[in-house]
């Protein structure tokens, strides 16, 4: 046998040995349908709990007598708290584990959810729906860690995409269930079947979620906890992946607070149960979710950003119409652009951070809900300002920003390979 054969087989019989050996979760392998499917499951409850009332705020604003900039608070402080929340929720991921705390934090969320229907004010109702979205930060941040601790590299954007995809499918089912529900019985009786769902997948997910194998316990000192947090933002990729995740979802917020009231006046004064099964378009983004690795493959990361950036954006501009059918193309592109670059963007955090997963995934989640909460907020506020264009128009600008920091990547990622050559010489 010559000496390359030989070489030859020895890589392949080493390459045969790591494959072997590595005992991560991979597609096909024993576990990962159990794992996608689990937390697909609390994706659907994480995103059907945390937007329950978006789709019932004109509901809302009419028993309580407020306007939408009000009642849009019941989305901005359940966003918020999660924002708020998110990292020190990871922390306790890094001390205690990453099944414990998702499972903690679904079951007080639930908790929680339950009593929502009985909120006697909008003051009440705002309190309730913050201190759920903090219960909730225990699940997405936990989630990407796990799955980057439990899944081979190259499935990895995969089964992130998937566990998006449960995110939206949640906030699918949850705004069409309840706009039907709210319809017949209003939207108390509609929060209060979203909480019973939720009861549901977070007992299947508890029972279905493969126990971790390769987490390793960590410190929650508050000094190594701001060191680790320091030394992601101090990474100027991580930092321009969270300024993007927080951009996407300035969009989404926006649009999706403020679309009920439009469709529900005139021209369109479509009923509170034509108005929740808008969206439906959520399955679209079921579809972007789970296919953005293969758009990664294809075009690369920053590629795959410039196709979500300008699909959103497209999506916004056909939304001007006053054409029922027009607004719902908008909404169908405004949803793939999002949950496509929302997939890759979480996911290329996950491949960034090498030590403190938890705590990178936590800053992008809490830029991702934060985003969401200015979105919402400032959409709401530009809709009762200038209409609909006023809300297209903070989207643009958001869409803006994702291309402006993606081409400043891109310049980076050039300069620095103009130098390495240099530097290696």
């Amino acid at each position: 046998m010559s000496p390359a054969s030989t070489g030859a087989s020895t890589a392949v019989g080493a390459a045969v040995s790591v494959r072997s050996t590595d005992s991560r979760l991979a597609p096909g392998g024993p576990g990962y349908r159990r794992m996608s499917f689990a937390l697909f499951l609390a994706g659907v409850a994480t995103f059907a709990l945390l937007y329950s009332t978006q789709a019932l705020l004109p509901l809302i604003s009419g028993e309580f007598g407020v306007a939408a900039s009000e009642a849009s608070w019941t989305v901005a402080a359940a966003t918020g708290g999660l924002a708020l929340f998110v990292l020190p929720m990871s922390a306790l991921s890094e001390r205690f584990g990453r099944r414990t705390v998702m499972t903690a934090s679904l079951a007080v969320a639930v908790g929680v959810g339950l009593l929502v229907p009985f909120a006697p004010s909008i003051g009440a109702l705002v309190v309730l729906r913050a201190v759920q979205g903090a219960a909730l930060a225990g699940l997405p941040a936990s989630a990407t860690a796990y799955l980057a601790e439990e899944v081979r590299p190259k499935a990895l954007v995969t089964a992130i995409g998937l566990f998006v995809a449960g995110n939206s499918v949640g906030g699918m089912s949850g705004r069409v269930i309840t706009g039907w529900v709210a319809q017949e019985w209003g939207w108390r009786v509609a929060v209060g079947v979203i909480g019973l769902i939720a009861v549901v997948c977070a007992v299947a997910f508890r029972l279905l979620l493969p126990a971790p194998r390769h987490f390793t316990s960590g410190s929650l000192r508050p000094r190594v906890l701001l060191g680790t947090v320091r030394d992601h933002l101090s990474d100027p990729l991580l930092r321009r992946l969270y300024a993007i995740g927080a951009l996407f979802m300035t969009v989404f917020g926006g649009v999706y607070t403020v679309i009920g009231y439009r469709l529900t006046q005139a021209p369109f004064s479509l009923p509170q149960g034509i108005v929740g099964s808008i969206f439906l378009v959520y399955l679209v983004g079921t579809v972007s979710a789970s296919t953005a690795g293969r758009l990664v493959g294809r075009l690369g990361r920053r590629g795959a950003l410039y196709l979500a950036g300008g699909t959103t954006a497209a999506g916004l501009l056909v939304s001007l119409a006053a054409s029922l059918p027009l607004v719902l193309l908008g909404l169908v592109l405004v949803t793939a652009g999002f949950f496509a670059g929302h997939a890759v963007a979480s996911s290329a955090v996950s491949r960034t951070a090498t030590r403190g997963r938890a705590q990178a995934s936590a800053l992008y989640q809490s830029a991702y809900y934060i985003g969401s909460s200015a979105g919402s907020t400032v959409g709401a506020m530009a809709f009762h300002a200038s209409g609909w264009g006023g809300t297209v128009t903070v989207g643009l600008c958001a869409v803006l920003g994702v291309v402006t920091i993606t081409v400043l990547g891109s310049r980076a990622a050039r300069v620095a390979a103009r130098r390495e050559p240099v530097a290696a010489h």
